[in-house]
């Protein structure tokens, strides 16, 4: 088989570029670009949903609320920073950066649970999303939610998806910006209301959880920018490898932050009042019961365009996935496969599922666990690796300096492998319980810090994986690598 070909770059609309790294005179990007990206990642009225099963499920009051809202995102996505640190070095999104560390054949597997795991986040998004376009309707127009009427809600929620994320980077930028200045003028909004219309001697006068509750609850809050992390470079990977790594770190930190804090915190005031918020099978219509209707209808508006950009880059990401796992079609039309997948599992969601929250923590809590596996042996790998072969990467062939031994590094498999068993092990969701569940750290959510530590100090104390020379061929030239000084 001979090497994936590289199909185009970026300078029009639509996006063409696949897997091929990026070549130098296309790093055009800039740092402070990373901000709007990261909050267009966060703009979700599910932060309110679970801001407030923090007060009613994990008993905390607001002071411990402001702790969790504020710890949950620097560790989330301080990791997406660290990792997406790769992407300006290699130029190349992040799942095709791990051929590096788990060979051609190797890298298929942690890819395919990957993918598998971002077919449940976007059909979480998607649901979110038609919600939303209920809740308006019935607002507006007094229109009740139907079978029928879900089903089109949620054609048309994936379709959008499907077009923003098929038109690539420079769309997802435009849509970013954009959805950052609109949400944040309307949160500020809705921040107003609140303060004038909140029995502030209720918020704070709610007696104080436990610190077990609090550790659970910043692994929950965080488990969403874990599921980011494999995809960050795939956003860094058109900035100048002299990009500064600090300032990739800090704006994607910075971005995600200014959202997560104040969302999480205004759905723990909004749980003192309707303690049933984070229990309803609808976790958007409450925004109507508890704003006026001129308030709702325009954040909800301004909501649905952050959720469908949530999803939009989560399908951006997953047609490079795809594309990893050797689906032969353009980046554009392998999303299509994800976007089909949320319409199905949607629907089940919405029509099947009796407890939305529920279904929803115990996702968040496997997601985190399932890429926490592969946080770790990337990232040592990371921290290590002076270069990337940026042809290498792309033949899958057994001439390909990563085919390590018959397209395997067993180094990286096999510390991938173990920290995803131990992982689970530590693990407790509703249908679920590892036997290990009940330790303390079993108790306290925190089995995805078990899997990024198991697999990334196996991976560091197991002998490296030595890459075939890179042939002397001036296509074969390695993509330099950046300096984390940088």
């Amino acid at each position: 088989m001979p090497a994936e070909p590289a199909d185009g770059g970026t300078e029009s609309a639509l996006e063409t570029r696949g897997l091929e790294p990026v070549p130098d005179g296309e790093r055009t990007g800039r740092v402070r670009e990373l901000v709007p990206t990261w909050v267009a990642a966060n703009i979700s009225v599910l932060l309110l949903t679970m801001g407030a099963g923090l007060v009613i499920f994990n008993g905390l009051n607001i002071w411990q609320v402001l702790v969790v809202a504020a710890v949950a995102p620097v560790v989330s996505y301080g990791m997406v920073g660290l990792i997406s640190i790769a992407g300006k070095r290699g130029g190349a999104p992040g799942m095709a950066l791990s051929r590096a560390v788990f060979g051609q054949r190797g890298n298929l597997f942690p890819g395919a649970l990957i993918w598998v795991a971002r077919w449940g986040w976007e059909t979480i998004n998607a649901v979110s999303g038609a919600y939303a376009v209920l809740t308006v309707l019935d607002l507006l127009f007094g229109v009740r939610g139907s079978t029928p009427l879900i089903v089109v809600t949620l054609l048309f929620f994936v379709g959008c998806t499907f077009v923003v994320s098929g038109l690539g980077i420079s769309a997802l930028r435009v849509c970013s910006t954009w959805s950052t200045y609109l949400f944040g003028a309307f949160s500020v909004l809705v921040l107003g209301y609140l303060l004038f219309t909140t029995d502030w001697s209720a918020v704070f006068g709610k007696p104080a959880g436990s610190t077990a509750m609090m550790i659970a609850g910043i692994g929950t809050i965080a488990a969403g920018g874990i599921s980011w992390v494999p995809s960050g470079p795939d956003f860094t990977r058109y900035l100048p490898r002299t990009a500064s790594s600090r300032g990739v770190v800090g704006a994607t930190v910075g971005g995600a932050g200014i959202v997560v804090l104040p969302m999480v915190l205004m759905g723990a005031v909004m749980a003192v009042g309707t303690p049933d918020l984070a229990t309803a099978q609808d976790p958007v219509s409450f925004i109507g019961e508890l704003l006026p209707t001129w308030i709702a209808v325009p954040y909800l508006l301004v909501a649905l365009v952050g959720m469908l950009l949530i999803n939009s880059m989560s399908m951006y990401s997953a047609g490079f996935t795809a594309q990893t796992l050797g689906i032969k079609v353009p980046r554009a039309w392998a999303v299509s496969v994800n976007a089909v997948i949320s319409l199905v599992f949607g629907f089940l969601l919405m029509v099947v599922a009796t407890s939305f929250f529920g279904s929803f923590i115990s996702f968040l809590t496997l997601l985190a666990v399932a890429f926490s596996a592969w946080i770790g042996v990337f990232g040592v790998d990371m921290l290590r690796r002076p270069s990337y072969d940026g042809p290498a990467l792309l033949d899958t062939t057994r001439t390909s300096a990563y085919w390590y031994r018959g397209g395997f590094a067993w180094q990286a498999m096999s510390a991938w492998a173990v920290a995803l068993v131990v992982g689970l092990l530590f693990t407790k969701v509703d249908w679920f319980a590892g036997p290990l569940a009940g330790t303390w750290l079993g108790r306290n959510g925190l089995g995805w810090v078990v899997g990024i530590v198991t697999s990334g100090v196996l991976y560091a104390v197991l002998p490296r994986a030595v890459p075939a020379a890179p042939a002397a061929a001036p296509e074969r030239e390695s993509v330099a690598a950046g300096s984390l000084s940088n």
